[in-house]
């Protein structure tokens, strides 16, 4: 396994979550403005699933360009790990 975890997602997972990071900001406007319900969990919910997507792409990645399955102890503990994640 590499010391780097830096990988070729990682930009476009940071230009996603800095998005994510702006609408969640706008939902605690939301909030603070007294903005109907349904409005603001329609709002959250595309925070959430930005963000599990965001996670799901880190996690993938990092199983396909830093785990050799069939590698030693160790990789497969971390993929074990890893994965409860998903």
């Amino acid at each position: 396994m590499s010391d780097t975890h830096v990988h070729a997602s990682h930009p476009a997972l940071i230009a996603r979550l800095k998005r994510a990071d702006g609408h969640l900001r706008s939902v605690i406007a939301m909030l603070e403005d007294g903005k109907p319900c349904l409005d603001v969990a329609q709002q959250l919910q595309a925070v959430e699933k930005a963000v599990t997507n965001a996670k799901r792409v880190l996690i993938h990645e990092h199983i396909d360009h830093c785990i050799d399955i069939d590698g030693s102890e160790t990789d497969r503990a971390e993929l074990k790990a890893i994965t409860r994640y998903l």
